[in-house]
């Protein structure tokens, strides 16, 4: 049985022994001249000003916690696809009365105005 993973774990140590390699190579024989420009930090690059925490909108965690609702309704879609057959009319039902859910759940995000993004 290790036979058939053989392959995988040789490319999967040969890709730890490229990364670390290169990694090591760029640590000793790259360049170290340290300038006071260089030790300035910055965010996409310009110079960050204003306090280090700043209070994000609510509208941010909103449309984050509305986009994982809606990703695992795509996670749970994917293996109901693959086994709609063995499923029957009982996966059916089931995965409807899930998507009639989701969709209250939306038109309810939508009424609330959770969906819209105004700064």
């Amino acid at each position: 049985m290790f036979s058939a993973y053989l392959p995988v774990f040789l490319m999967l140590g040969v890709a730890v022994l490229v990364a670390v390699g290169v990694f090591a190579l760029t640590t000793v024989l790259g360049p170290k001249n340290m300038t006071a420009e260089k030790a300035i930090p910055y965010e996409s690059g310009s110079e960050t000003t204003g306090a280090g925490h700043i209070r994000l909108s609510i509208k941010f965690y909103l449309t984050a916690i509305l986009f994982v609702v809606f990703d695992i309704e795509a996670v749970f879609l994917y293996p109901w696809a693959s086994l709609f057959r063995e499923l029957g009319w009982l996966g059916f039902v089931e995965m409807v009365l899930f998507i009639v859910v989701l969709g209250v759940t939306l038109v309810y995000a939508w009424r609330k105005g959770a969906l819209e993004w105004e700064s």
